[in-house]
């Protein structure tokens, strides 16, 4: 069910929210946190349909503010429209979407604070751009979580080095979560013979992409050893991003490399190759792994600062 709002206020939303509780039995109890969106007027979406799918796995309550760029609200009258999604529009999630115009748009906490869980953990969520400093943003303060995606930005690498300068604990970032599966893999290739220490590496890949740089950051950080990293331009699957690990041991190099989206090969000196999943993530299973960890990341904290250490 969805309910169009033109013109309100953030009283009539929470007004309409308690109605369609009442009268449908929509159970706001059940929901476990609060899924705060910032995005822009026409972009809201995608983020909905992940926040719906992660939704699944964390009830929520998602609020969707977009709003136009500054320089385009500049010329705008003053207003909020809304959408009030639940049920099947909704996933396992009540979605409230605000669409903030002209001035109002600079007054993101006052907006949303009234719609929020009581009790119950916020988590801020920047899906295309991001804030200079997410934790001094009017929604990063509210917010246990705040996730960026460094790789949507204009220059993702500059982007990673203005979040390592402004960490706060709580701060996470999508080009840090589509290295998981990647991480599994190179840990669980050096708990396999040969058992030699690793005395160099490289990462390959696309320059462009933040993952690749925290990449060699993270390889540096636990290894102690250096790290090069190599542009790999065009791969033979002509997906960008992270392409190959190697990891240089005295009886050979192991290595992990993608082949396609979904499947990488694991090599190692004297053994046969192993085939592995090493799929590309959609947008909602990124979502969905940031939302079961609402502790700091730690290990997230000194790949940041590793990466800024080594930026040059």
């Amino acid at each position: 069910m969805i309910i169009r709002l033109s013109r309100t206020n953030t009283a009539e939303v929470q007004r309409r929210m308690l109605e369609i509780r009442d009268e449908g039995g929509v159970v706001a109890l059940g929901r476990v946190l609060t899924l705060v969106i910032h995005t822009q007027i026409g972009g809201e979406e995608e983020a909905i349909r992940a926040a719906n799918a992660a939704s699944r796995e964390h009830p929520m309550r998602v609020i969707v503010v977009s709003r136009n760029p500054d320089h385009v609200n500049a010329g705008e009258e003053p207003r909020l429209d809304a959408e009030l999604r639940v049920g099947a529009d909704a996933g396992a999630s009540e979605v409230v979407l605000l669409q903030c115009y002209g001035e109002l748009g600079s007054h993101l906490l006052g907006i949303v604070q009234g719609l929020l869980l009581p009790d119950a953990p916020v988590v801020a969520w920047w899906p295309s751009f991001m804030p200079e400093t997410p934790s001094a943003a009017q929604l990063g303060q509210i917010s246990q979580r705040r996730i960026t995606d460094s790789g949507r930005q204009a220059d993702p690498h500059a982007a990673i080095l203005s979040l390592a300068g402004c960490y706060t604990p709580g701060d996470t970032d999508l080009a840090w979560t589509r290295l998981t599966n990647w991480r599994a893999h190179l840990a669980a290739l050096l708990d396999q013979p040969p058992f030699e220490p690793v005395h160099g590496g490289r990462v390959s890949g696309d320059l462009d992409n933040p993952s690749v740089h925290l990449m060699a950051a993270w390889l540096h950080l636990r290894l102690g050893v250096p790290i090069e990293k190599v542009e790999a331009g065009e791969t033979p699957t002509g997906s960008s991003g992270l392409h190959a690990v190697e990891l240089q041991r005295d009886s050979g190099d192991s290595s992990l490399t993608r082949l396609r989206d979904s499947v990488g090969v694991l090599r190692q000196p004297g053994q046969p190759e192993h085939h592995v999943a090493l799929s590309t993530r959609g947008l909602e299973d990124q979502l969905a792994e940031e939302l079961r960890k609402l502790a700091p990341d730690d290990m997230y904290r000194q790949v940041l600062l590793s990466t800024l250490e080594h930026a040059a």
